[in-house]
C-alpha cells in the first residue's frame, strides 16, 4: 500500500481544477471563484495552457474533450480534431517521393481545430464571454510567464534549425537567445492575435460575439495568414523543404462537432471515451480484457501486474493499428471489438511469456506494412518521450465535469506563422501513405489521433475525469492510474503517484513510426526482483528515472464532495480547489 504521496488529494465542495501547469490551473480556479462554471473554467485553462506550455501545445493545435453537463444530464464528446487538407492525397505525397508523412514542417499540417473546439464548449455549455476567458492567456503572452526548464531545453535543441531554417520561429522564441529557465517569457504576437479577435468580435449577444470570433479565425485574418504561409517552403523531418497543402478554404469548410461517446462497463464504473477517430476505445478494450483477471491480488508494481496489463495492451493496440480510423470514412467494428465475447476470445492469448507479435483480431484484420524513416538533424521530436501534449480536468459545485487533452502546434512542430505568434499542428503525420487502411490519408479526413481524455461514472453517477499527455502512452499511463484507483482502492493522488509503466511494443503514431517489440519501460522505484522477474518472462525492460512516466491529473465528485489530484512528474502539474 502507498504510505506516502507527493501532495494531498484535494477535497472540497466548491470546485476543482487540475492541469499540467500550475498557472493554467490557477486561471481555471479564478474563473470558478468569479462565478463561472466548469466549462468556462476549462476554456480559460485551455487557452492559458497554449501560452505557458508552448512546447506541448499551441493555438494552431487540436482538441478532444469529454464533458458531462449536469443541466442536460448527458455525456458529450467535443471533437475539434482538424481534418486533412482537400489537396492532401497519397498520390501527392508519392509524387514528393515520400513513404511517410514528415513529423514536422508544413506538409503534415491539418486544420487547426482547438480554437473552434473551445468556442463550441463555451457556446454550448459555458456562460462567459470570449474576452473574459481569454483574459488569462492574453495576460501571460503579453506580460510574460516563468519558463519551465523543459521549454528551455526544447528551444535549445532546435535553436540552430530555427536560426538557419525557421526564422519566423526564431523571431518569437529566440528574441533574446534561448530563454533561461525561470525567466519571464513573452509572446506579444500571440497576445496581439487573441486581443484582435476579442476587440473585433465585440458587440451584440455572447453568441454573436462567438460567431464573429470564429469567422475571424477560420475565414478572416488568421485564415488568410495561414493560407499565405502554407504556400511557402519549409524544412521538415524528411530533410527536404516542402510547401504545405493547407488552404483558407480548408479552414472555412471545417467545424468542430458534438458527438456521442463510446463507453464500457468495468467493475461498477462506466468509462466514456472518444470514437475511433482517436485511440480512446483502446482504453476500453484493455479494460474488457483485464476484467477477466483479479488484479487486486497481484500487487502494485508487481511483475505479475505489469505482465498482465502489458500483454493485454499489446492485443488492444494491435486492434488500434488494424481497425481504428475516422468512422466517416471507414467502418470500424467497435461493437465487436468492445464485446464481452471478443474479450473472452482474445484473453486466452495472454500467456506466461512476453509476446513478440502484433496480433490484431476480428475478421480480415490488416496491419500497415513496416516503413523505415529517418529524422533529419535538428528537426526531430525532442519532447515526445515526456509527453508532447497537455491535459486538464475541471469539476464544479453544480456537478459539471470536463476532461480535455489539447495538443498540437508545438513550438518545434512547424515554423511560426508570421504575425500570428504560433505554428501550425502536424497531426497528419499519423496518417499512413499505404492505400486501403482505416487510417490511410484521404482529403478532409481526421487522422487517428492519440489524444484521449477520459470520463467515468460510478454506480450510475457522474464521478471522475482524468487523462494525461504522452502520445501512444496516454491510454497506458492513464490506465495504470485508473487501475490503482479502482482495483487497488488508492485515492486519486496515491493512484497517480504510484510507480508507472508502459510498453513500446506497437508502431508509434508519430514519425518515423518506430516500434520496439517486447520493450517495456518501468520507473526506477520498481523493486529489482520485479524487474528481474519481468526479464525472465521475456520482456525487454528499460528502467527509467524514479519519476518519469506519465503526467496524469484527475478530478472527481462523490456524495457532494469534490476531489482533485495532479501529477508531480515534471514538477509543474498542479490541482487547485476548495
Amino acid at each position: 500500500m502507498v504510505r506516502f504521496t507527493t501532495r494531498p488529494e484535494l477535497r472540497g465542495t466548491f470546485g476543482m481544477v487540475a492541469s499540467t501547469h500550475w498557472l493554467a490551473s490557477a486561471a481555471g480556479m479564478a474563473v470558478l471563484e468569479r462565478g463561472g462554471n466548469a466549462f468556462d473554467a476549462a476554456v480559460a485553462t485551455g487557452f492559458a495552457l497554449q501560452i505557458v506550455e508552448p512546447h506541448l501545445n499551441g493555438p494552431g493545435g487540436d482538441l478532444p474533450a469529454i464533458v458531462y453537463s449536469a443541466e442536460r444530464d448527458d455525456v458529450v464528446v467535443i471533437c475539434a480534431q482538424g481534418t486533412a487538407p482537400a489537396a492532401a492525397t497519397v498520390a501527392r505525397f508519392r509524387e514528393l517521393d515520400l513513404d511517410l508523412i514528415p513529423g514536422t514542417g508544413l506538409l503534415p499540417a491539418v486544420v487547426p481545430g482547438a480554437f473552434d473546439g473551445w468556442l463550441l464548449m463555451l457556446r454550448e455549455f459555458g456562460t462567459w464571454t470570449l474576452g473574459d476567458v481569454l483574459e488569462f492567456a492574453i495576460g501571460f503572452a503579453e506580460n510574460g510567464f516563468p519558463v519551465v526548464p523543459r521549454i528551455s531545453t526544447t528551444i535549445a535543441f532546435v535553436e540552430q534549425m530555427f536560426r538557419d531554417e525557421w526564422t519566423t520561429s526564431a523571431d518569437v522564441f529566440l528574441r533574446d537567445g534561448v530563454p533561461r529557465a525561470g525567466a519571464l517569457f513573452r509572446n506579444p504576437d500571440a497576445a496581439a492575435t487573441y486581443q484582435r479577435i476579442v476587440d473585433e468580435s465585440r458587440g451584440g449577444t455572447r453568441e454573436q460575439e462567438l460567431d464573429r470570433a470564429r469567422a475571424l479565425w477560420y475565414e478572416g485574418f488568421v485564415a488568410e495568414a495561414i493560407d499565405r504561409f502554407a504556400r511557402t517552403e519549409a524544412m521538415d523531418s524528411s530533410g527536404t523543404r516542402h510547401a504545405g497543402f493547407l488552404t483558407g478554404e480548408d479552414l472555412a469548410s471545417w467545424r468542430a462537432t458534438l458527438e456521442p461517446p463510446v463507453s464500457l462497463e468495468y467493475r461498477g464504473h462506466t468509462v466514456f471515451k472518444t470514437g475511433p477517430w482517436g485511440q480512446g476505445p483502446v482504453f476500453l478494450q484493455q479494460l474488457a480484457l483485464l476484467e477477466g483477471f483479479d488484479l487486486a491480488d497481484l500487487g502494485i508494481a508487481s511483475a505479475e501486474l505489469v505482465h498482465t496489463v502489458v500483454e493485454c495492451a499489446k492485443l488492444a493496440f494491435a486492434d488500434r493499428e488494424a481497425w481504428y480510423g475516422d468512422p466517416d470514412f471507414t467502418d470500424v467494428p467497435l461493437a465487436l471489438l468492445l464485446s464481452k465475447a471478443y474479450a473472452d476470445e482474445r484473453r486466452v492469448l495472454v500467456g506466461p511469456r512476453a509476446s513478440a507479435e502484433l496480433r490484431p483480431g476480428g475478421p480480415g484484420a490488416r496491419l500497415p506494412a513496416p516503413v523505415g524513416g529517418t529524422v533529419a538533424a535538428g528537426v526531430g521530436e525532442p519532447t515526445r518521450a515526456s509527453g508532447d501534449t497537455v491535459h486538464l480536468d475541471v469539476v464544479d459545485r453544480h456537478g459539471n465535469i470536463v476532461s480535455a487533452t489539447p495538443s498540437g502546434g508545438w513550438l518545434w512542430s512547424s515554423p511560426v506563422v508570421p504575425g500570428l505568434g504560433f505554428p501550425l499542428g502536424t497531426r497528419a503525420q499519423m496518417f499512413w501513405l499505404e492505400e486501403g487502411l482505416p487510417n490511410s490519408l484521404e482529403p478532409r479526413k481526421r487522422p487517428r489521433t492519440t489524444l484521449s481524455p477520459s470520463l467515468a461514472f460510478r454506480n450510475g453517477d457522474p464521478y471522475l475525469a482524468f487523462g494525461t499527455p504522452g502520445g501512444d502512452q496516454q491510454d497506458q499511463w492513464s490506465l495504470v492510474a485508473f487501475l490503482h484507483h479502482v482495483d487497488f482502492g488508492l485515492d486519486l493522488q496515491a493512484a497517480i503517484d504510484a510507480p508507472s509503466f508502459h510498453t513500446n511494443h506497437f508502431p508509434s503514431s508519430f514519425y518515423p513510426r518506430d516500434a520496439h517489440p517486447r520493450e517495456i519501460e518501468v520507473e526506477g522505484r520498481f523493486a529489482q526482483d520485479a524487474i528481474d522477474d519481468l526479464r525472465g518472462r521475456g520482456h525487454d525492460v528499460v528502467v527509467t528515472d524514479d519519476w518519469a512516466l506519465g503526467r496524469v491529473s484527475a478530478v472527481a465528485r462523490e456524495d457532494g464532495l469534490l476531489k482533485a489530484a495532479a501529477n508531480p512528474r515534471g514538477m509543474q502539474g498542479y490541482a487547485a480547489g476548495r
